[in-house]
């Protein structure tokens, strides 16, 4: 049988009462018959205060840094006492003080050299991961089920780019044929740490913020899963942020391109890669909610079922510059695209939106650190200008492009905003335009109002909205 790979994320074992939940979710499965294996996240927020830890460390605050440890230190331990007997808790207690210590060896080796590497930065970090994963899998034993824990990296192998490694899907496999097929065959839980992974050698990665998603795809992929469980705190994928529009509808259905284009484009839910290792297998994916198990959830799929609403979901992606590039009579010049975009692959910053007219190009980006250095190198081939404080919205929904009037219909809606970029017409599924940061919310507030006053009842939960109506009348 295939098995089922269920990854939770920090908010869902964010403290005893929710690791406990996770337990019976996982639990419910078993006794469906399926075979999960289980990918969990550092408890909620451990992932900021280790990288905190470190940034002190390698600017030479060691009491600092320290005292960070010693907080996450007692977190779990207390975390542990609340959640197993003696006879697990101890043993699990002593291994927990074990990798502290040898977290705190690091640290203080970091404070004495005063600088903090991308490699050193990979291995403090992993430590969440690591010791959580550790500590779930003694709560599933506890609570009955034959569970074993598995070092992520002894299964997920990525190339030597520390921060965001990139994995090797044909090792991956093999190891998780070598490591985990062989627990799920006996009929145990395989609990593992997201987001880890090491090189082929043995040195410590990690797969990028947000990376606990991609090592479920990864292994589902690897492992031809039935379905990938993605389990947050939010019922789906949502039309909009509910913090933005409270009447924001779930999203019961959408391809596997739709719910890529919301994950890259803003939407909180899904890790933006988490997408490709089950679209090459044609795995389905499902999100749901570990505080609202019985919510049905999105479900993603190779195809989009047939929507009457023009889009399905709205998103929002902010902290962006727009890079404007003037060269008179060079942008039809040969090469002249070429070695603009050349600058950006050197400097490995990703261009979201491009839009060029007879003399300029406007370009967006979402990474500030080496701008001066880009606009430096750029001013070679251009004048540059850039402005920061933008953000782009992004509408997704099937087919965009062959609907009459549908530009008509988005920028009506928004016209009291000023616009300053806008794409259409190079992807089928996705309008996207740019505005200033400050008017994001009213932006959404408003297209949503104009688009899903009417939604298609087989593609969004409107029973939701109804038991809503009905209170307030």
């Amino acid at each position: 049988m295939k098995p089922v790979v269920m990854k939770f994320g920090g908010t869902s074992v964010e403290d005893a009462p929710a690791i406990l939940g996770v337990a019976k979710i996982v639990q419910s499965r078993i006794s469906r018959g399926l075979r999960p294996v289980v990918v969990v996240s550092a408890l909620a927020k451990v992932t900021d205060q280790l990288l905190a830890a470190g940034k002190a460390a390698g600017r030479g605050d060691r009491n600092g840094a320290l005292a960070i440890s010693s907080r996450l230190r007692n977190r779990h331990c207390d975390t542990s006492a609340l959640l197993l007997p003696d006879h697990r808790r101890s043993p699990l207690q002593t291994w927990i003080q074990q990798e502290f210590e040898s977290l705190d060896e690091i640290l203080r080796g970091l404070s004495a050299v005063g600088e903090l590497t991308a490699r050193t930065n990979d291995l403090v970090v992993s430590f969440g991961e690591r010791i959580s994963s550790r500590l779930v899998a003694e709560v599933f034993a506890d609570q009955g089920m034959s569970a074993g824990h598995i070092d992520a990296r002894t299964c997920i192998v990525t190339d030597a780019q520390h921060g965001k490694g990139t994995p090797n899907s044909a090792l991956i496999e093999a190891r998780c044929a070598q490591h985990l097929q062989p627990m799920v065959d006996a009929g145990q839980v395989p609990v593992m740490g997201g987001f880890i992974a090491s090189t082929l050698e043995g040195a410590t990665t990690t797969l990028g913020r947000g990376g606990s998603d991609y090592t479920a795809a990864l292994v589902g992929g690897a492992m031809d899963a039935e379905a990938i469980e993605i389990w947050t705190d939010v019922n789906g994928i949502m039309t909009a942020d509910p913090r933005v529009c409270p009447d924001a509808l779930r999203v019961k259905t959408i391809s596997f391109e739709e719910a890529a284009e919301l994950a890259y484009f803003g939407a909180k839910v899904l890790h933006p890669a988490t997408i490709l290792p089950a679209v090459q297998k044609n795995i389905p994916v499902l999100v749901l909610n570990s505080r609202n198990p019985e919510n049905e959830g999105t479900r993603i799929t190779a195809l989009a079922t047939h929507c009457r609403s023009p889009f399905k979901s709205i998103a929002a992606k902010k902290r962006l510059t727009i890079v404007d590039l003037v060269a008179s009579r060079m942008l039809l010049s040969h090469g002249y695209l070429h070695a603009v975009f050349e600058v950006f692959d050197n400097h490995k910053c990703a261009v979201d939106m491009v839009s060029t007219s007879e003399v300029s190009i406007s370009l967006t980006v979402d990474s500030n650190d080496h701008l001066p250095e880009l606009a430096a190198e750029l001013s070679k081939l251009a004048d540059v200008t850039y402005e920061g404080r933008k953000a782009l919205i992004c509408l997704v929904g099937g087919n965009i492009r062959g609907q009459n009037g549908i530009a008509a219909q988005v920028f009506h809606a928004v016209r009291h905003i000023n616009v300053r970029m806008i794409s259409q017409g190079a992807s089928e599924i996705n309008m996207s335009f740019m505005i200033d940061e400050d008017d994001v919310d009213e932006a959404v507030r408003s297209l949503h109002a104009a688009f899903f006053v009417d939604p298609d009842p087989d593609i969004f939960d409107v029973t939701a909205r109804k038991a809503i109506e009905s209170v307030h009348l």
